[in-house]
Formats: C-alpha cells, structure tokens, sequence
C-alpha cells in the first residue's frame, strides 16, 4: 500500500450498486443512472450522518465488465486513512475483502476470459521491459488462446473421426487411415514446436534474464554493473575485493530484462569476509542464465582466469576484455581460444565506449532473429510450457502407436491425452485446486 492522489475502492458482485447507493449522496441515486458512467458526489457515514469522503463513483452494470458483474469503483483521495474509511464503509454495508486476484478469477468463471488470458494480467504487472509488456497483452487479448483452441480443435475433430469409424462402420464416413492420422497428427506437432521455439525467448522476457558478472578482483565488474544500471549500486575503488557480497539490479538491455548480478571478484584470500563473498559468487554462477566474464586488458591472463574460463563449460557466456584505454597486456588470440567461440566484446567501461557492442552481443545470443519482431507469438508461462511439452510427448506416442501398426483406437487414447492437456492452457479441462492455487499469486488489487 502506498500514497497517490487518487484511490479506488472497487466493488464487483450483484449488489455492488446497491451498497454504494446506501453511503452515496449526489444529483441522482446510483441505481437510476446510466451505464458506463461517472458522477461526482460525497460519501456518508449512515450512522453518525457525518460526510466522510469527496467521491467520483464509476457505475458499470454487467455483462459489459471486467467481472460480467455489476462494478462500482469509488474514486477518492489516495491517503491511507482515506481509503482505509472509505474501505471500512462498504464492508460494513455487507461486501468483503477481496481474495488474492479475486477480480480476474471472476473474470475467468464468467467466462469473460480464458485461464491463459487471466494469468497474461499478472504477467503484464510485473513486465520489466516494454517488449515483457508487449508480449503480455498479446496474450491476454488472447492470441495465443486462439492458437490453442485451433490445436484442440483438430485433434478434437481426429478423436471424432476415429470414433465415427470404430463405432459405425457401416457409415459411409471417409476411413481414417494411419496415414491421414499420420499427417494431421504431424501438423499439430509442427506448431506445437513452433510455440516451443519462442519458450525460451518467452520465459527469458517474463523472468528476466539471470546475469552473473565475473572476473577476478578489480578488472571492472562493478563499474559495468554501475554503468549498464546507470547509477552507483556498487562501491568502485582500485583496492581489490572492494565488493564483498552479491549485489543484484534489473535492467533492461534492449528489452531484454536482466537480472544483473556482480560478484566477488573470484580468487584465493585469507580475509575471511572476501572468502565468504567468493562462495556465493560461486553459488550464483551455478544458478546463471548468462555468464559476462570480464578480463583485464592491462595485464596478462593469470592462472585465475584460466580456471574461470573452465567454471563457465557449457554455460552461456560474454567474455568482455574491459579497460582498452591503457596499454594491451593480454594476449587476444589466446582470450579468443578460450572463449570457444563465445562472443569476445572489447570495452572501455571508464570511457563508456564498447557497451552498445555488448549489449548487441546479449541480445542476440538469445533472440538470433531480432527482438524486434513482433508477429512472433511468445510462450512465456513455465505452466504453459510444460503443458505443452506434455502434450507433443502424447502426440509423440500416438505416432508410436501408428507405425507399430496397432489399431487407431491405440492411438487415440493419446491423441485424447494431449487434447486434454492443450485443454489446461486456456483453463477447459483444470481442476478447481489449480485455479485457486494460480489466483493466490495475484495481488489484492487484481
């Protein structure tokens, strides 16, 4: 809770009017006016018969809401007394307290909004960037609920065939041969893949991006983190293991978001608080999305950053050889070799030169064919994901079925699998435990 010029006391449900209309006194009682309509008035308390508030009341009669319910929204001063009056009020005339998300979850039972579509409202919340945002609204004005649905869609008219032609076979149906359940069951799978490919991309824009900055002590990694930040998060002097601790920012590297993490700088000590810094410097390297290993061009690489290198195998990596304003001491061709191919950026952070370059360099390690494009229909949700990995599996397996040469109806007992788990997406086939469990996250508000 905070301070703003204005709050809003939302009120959603068959008698939200009604309550409203017994605290309300303006021009006309807010039963007799019209929809979609916003009137200034003042709120009484009905016992002591005192003015309690200034008020703008919203009146918005369902089905044409968020909630296809009745809403109220009392606009009043944003102070906490204020709105914590105005709040005791009208649960005193009979409403309660809203449970976590309960407005969306409402939303999502009158059917005004699939379950996909209901958690893309949290998503477009908690977006760090301006593409997090974009990929948020496009899924909750529902494209990736139709592209669903048009999946269901054909393995649900696949089920019908099959079924059509093990229980009436006397119709004269077309015979759903291996071969045309073959194909159908392969396009379904191709776009499946499809929405996989951008998984990552999708989680990576929704969670941001978990960068671990490292090197050995004083080579500039605080200095980067302060500069892609911009602003002093971390304490920069030229004594080494200045930083003792991990020291965490987000930001937003072409809409990228990054969660930025400098280290310790990693090496052998005997200051027993520097020590303590460099175990969790390792601790969070395990747990990296992406690696940015920061090099001194000044000086030679030592043994230290050899066995850097080693930590990082098979991670994704940045190395950056940073101070290329004082004399080249480092050995390029050898930095080169040890990056293995990873992207080599060469940068001068104290010059602020080379930053552009390596924050080209993340963003196309992970979007090869340009953020930009937004056609592109993202998967960001980790449920979403799984779901959707299950569901290919099932598909898989049915066109296991098939080439063993089993009968259809094998195979279809799959096909069914992977219809029902497309289902749980959009919400069609959830259990009430699940919905409960996903609305909890939501904040009050929503």
């Amino acid at each position: 809770m905070g301070e703003g010029a204005i709050g809003i006391v939302r009120l959603s449900g068959r008698d939200s009017i009604q309550i409203a209309d017994r605290l309300y006194k303006g021009r006309q009682p807010l039963a007799t006016v019209p929809t979609h309509t916003i009137h200034y008035g003042k709120l009484l308390d009905p016992e002591k018969k005192e003015v309690i508030e200034e008020v703008m009341v919203s009146v918005m009669r369902g089905p044409k809401t968020f909630t296809r319910e009745n809403v109220v929204e009392i606009n009043c001063h944003g102070g906490l007394t204020s709105i914590n009056r105005v709040l005791e009020l009208v649960l005193n005339e009979g409403a309660r307290l809203a449970e976590p998300g309960e407005f969306t979850k409402r939303a999502f039972l009158n059917g005004r909004i699939d379950l996909s579509q209901a958690e893309a409202v949290m998503d477009l919340i908690r977006a760090k960037t301006d593409r997090a945002m974009s990929v948020a609204m496009n899924q909750m004005e529902g494209r990736l609920s139709k592209l669903v649905q048009g999946l269901r869609q054909t393995l649900l008219e696949v089920i019908a065939h099959v079924e059509v032609n093990i229980d009436y076979p006397e119709y004269d149906a077309e015979e759903m041969t291996h071969s045309l359940l073959n194909s159908r069951l392969e396009e379904v799978m191709e776009k499946i893949d499809l929405l996989l490919v951008t998984s990552r991309q999708g989680k990576i824009l929704r969670e941001g991006l978990s960068t671990v900055i490292i090197g050995r002590p004083n080579v500039g990694k605080s200095s980067l983190l302060n500069n892609l930040v911009h602003e002093n998060k971390a304490i920069v002097t030229d004594i080494p293991g200045t930083t003792r601790d991990v020291i965490e920012e987000y930001v937003n590297v072409r809409g990228v978001p990054l969660r930025l993490i400098d280290t310790a700088g990693i090496r052998e000590t005997e200051d027993v608080v520097e020590r303590m810094g460099v175990e969790r410097s390792r601790k969070v390297l395990k747990e990296a999305d992406l690696i940015l290993l920061l090099l001194n061009n000044n000086e030679s690489l030592t043994e230290d950053d050899r066995l850097l290198f080693e930590s990082i195998q098979g991670m994704d990596a940045i190395v950056v050889v940073n101070k290329m304003d004082l004399p080249q001491m480092i050995d390029l061709q050898e930095v080169n070799e040890l990056a293995s191919g990873r992207p080599v950026v060469t940068t001068s952070i104290l010059q602020e030169e080379g930053i552009d370059a390596l924050e080209k360099a993340i963003a196309q390690l992970f979007f090869d064919t340009g953020i930009e494009g937004q056609e592109a229909t993202y998967v960001s949700n980790a449920r979403h994901i799984s779901l959707l990995v299950q569901a290919k599996r099932a598909i898989q397996e049915s066109l296991q079925s098939i080439e063993a040469g089993m009968p259809i109806d094998f195979a279809q007992i799959d096909i069914r699998r992977a219809w029902e788990l497309l289902g749980e997406i959009i919400g069609d086939t959830v259990s009430d435990s699940l919905i409960d469990q996903l609305f909890s996250q939501f904040c009050l508000g929503k």
